[in-house]
């Protein structure tokens, strides 16, 4: 390529460090990175918005911020921009323009990072997997045939395919720790309250949502959480102030800490089947873990998984109902299933059809579950688990059937939401969709912050990720760990076939001649 060859090979936080030293300009990494995109999003489908422009004008500005001229992709779903379509996956909604910026944006920017364009979602975010009927599928770098996972799977295509270093992601049920799990990224979900959600939105999901990132190197998280860290005017909570700099506690060391671990599916069905590479992978976690010198306990918050899900159904489905309301309004509107796609829809009519009882009753059910899981961290550092219960799935593998579709189209033209529990038909889905994701889910409702951290790979070549869950507003502890990690078990130089066409690469990220990854010219 024309423009810096070895772009790729620096994390954002040794690209700024570049910018700032004077050896590239902001302008040249925004085109560096737009010729990757031009270069590789056709066969993944992951930006679905670009604003190359907008980058090109913002990149004429003195460099700012500890993140000066570093290209961020914006998932398509919360970060809005002024001026620029959010279509949340959604057929109505993806022409509508917003009229200012989210405030997580305006503290990227402020942070000096360049928006080059928006990334795929599924329809609102709901699903595990990113293959919206209004931008059709993401593909996965690692296996073209394979999901990126979701709901951030834009996002982490575009990441892991080299063409951003840094990009935002929101996580309601694991949507940055699945798609880091496909993807062979690093995904933090922050405590509750601990990034805005303003100036459009108070509590999101019942406070089950916070927005991120998804990167390659652990600094690089902790460094844009300094950026965005602490809450807008109005918010309806915070996260506990850190002690010091998210990003100096990557370099510290973590202690010995006491983690439990296991393997046994937190929500959905509990007799449901873990793949056998994601249980080697846990067991060789446990195994570098003892090695680091951490005590290791098998254990596991006690709860009711199957309550637990159903629980979860019922606010998401009341949520997805407002959502639906929401884009008809915007979009002027009268409300049809026809602007909708058929699980979606009917997922609103569940939720339009629930009394406001079995939302409180869930609402309190999650809230005492929570109080539960955080007397088993009084007695534990940390928990691990496999962030999903299979390697990446085959695009289309979580899809309704035929069948399904046709049920759910008949049943959201009689406008028939009670009919969908009576048929069977939301537990089968719940199911299916929790046997695949059945780990993240539970950290949502408790608020606490998570890491998928990708430290194996299947004997297919494919990414598994490694959970790892801390106390709330502990975010301090899983970003040593982390670093602890990277350092012991480097990913970074770890690349899809599709960017050099030898297939694995090592699994060495720097040579002894090589920047430490403490120093701020890291190349990966």
């Amino acid at each position: 390529m024309a423009h810096f060859e070895e772009y790729e090979q620096y994390d954002g936080l040794g690209l700024a460090a570049l910018v700032r030293a004077g050896e590239l300009s902001q302008g040249e990494l925004v085109e560096a990175a737009i010729e990757r995109i031009k270069a590789r999003n056709p066969a993944l489908n992951a930006v679905i918005v670009p604003m190359f422009e907008h980058a090109r004008s913002a990149a004429v500005a003195p460099p700012a911020g500890p993140l000066c001229g570093v290209p961020v992709l914006l998932k398509d779903l919360l970060s809005t921009v002024a001026g620029v379509p959010t279509g949340c996956g959604n057929r109505l909604m993806r022409r509508i323009r917003w009229s200012h910026d989210s405030e997580l944006v305006r503290r990227l920017c402020r942070a000096g990072m360049l928006p080059l364009g928006k990334t795929n979602t599924p329809e609102f975010g709901l699903m595990p997997y990113t293959e919206p009927e209004t931008f059709g599928p993401t593909r996965n770098p690692w296996d073209p045939s394979r999901s990126p996972g979701g709901s951030s799977g834009g996002s982490a295509a575009a990441v892991a395919a080299g063409m951003v270093p840094i990009a935002t992601g929101g996580d309601g049920g694991g949507s940055i720790r699945i798609p880091a799990s496909c993807c062979g990224l690093f995904g933090l979900k922050v405590s509750r309250g601990r990034t805005p959600t303003g100036p459009d939105f108070g509590e999101l999901w019942r406070g089950f949502v916070s927005e991120h990132v998804l990167t390659r190197s652990v600094r690089d998280s902790a460094a844009v959480l300094d950026a965005i860290a602490g809450e807008d005017v109005g918010a309806p909570y915070a996260s506990p102030r850190p002690e010091r700099s998210f990003l100096q506690e990557v370099a510290e060391p973590p202690g010995r800490l006491r983690i439990a671990f296991t393997a046994r599916p937190l929500f959905g069905p509990a007799d449901a089947p873990v793949h056998e590479e994601c249980r080697e992978g846990l067991m060789r976690t446990v195994t570098l873990l003892g090695e680091l010198g951490h005590e290791l306990v098998e254990a596991a918050p006690p709860l009711d998984g199957d309550a637990c899900t159903m629980a979860f159904i019922a606010i998401l489905a009341a949520e997805t109902r407002i959502a639906i309301e929401w884009a008809a309004q915007l979009a002027q509107r009268r409300l049809s299933p026809a602007d909708f796609e058929a699980a979606t829809y009917a997922l609103g009519l569940l939720g339009r059809a629930m009394p406001a009882s079995s939302y409180a009753h869930a609402s309190n059910l999650l809230q005492l579950t929570a109080r539960g899981v955080g007397t088993f961290f009084e007695h534990h550092d940390v928990l691990l688990t496999p962030t999903l219960a299979q390697p990446p799935i085959p695009i289309g593998a979580l899809q309704p059937s035929a069948v399904e579709r046709a049920v759910l189209r008949v049943l959201n033209r009689l406008g028939a939401g009670w009919l969908l529990r009576r048929a069977g038909m939301v537990r089968l889905i719940a199911d299916r969709t929790f046997s695949y994701m059945p780990y993240t889910a539970l950290f949502n409702v408790t608020g606490q912050p998570a890491m998928s951290v990708p430290l194996h790979w299947s004997a297919a070549g494919l990414p598994i990720g490694m959970q790892f869950v801390a106390r709330f507003g502990d975010e301090a502890t899983l970003l040593r760990l982390g670093g602890q990690l990277e350092r012991a078990r480097p990913w970074a130089q770890r690349r899809p076939p599709m960017l050099s066409g030898e297939g694995e690469q090592p699994r060495q990220a720097l040579s002894p001649q090589q920047p430490r990854q403490c120093e701020p010219a890291l190349r990966c």
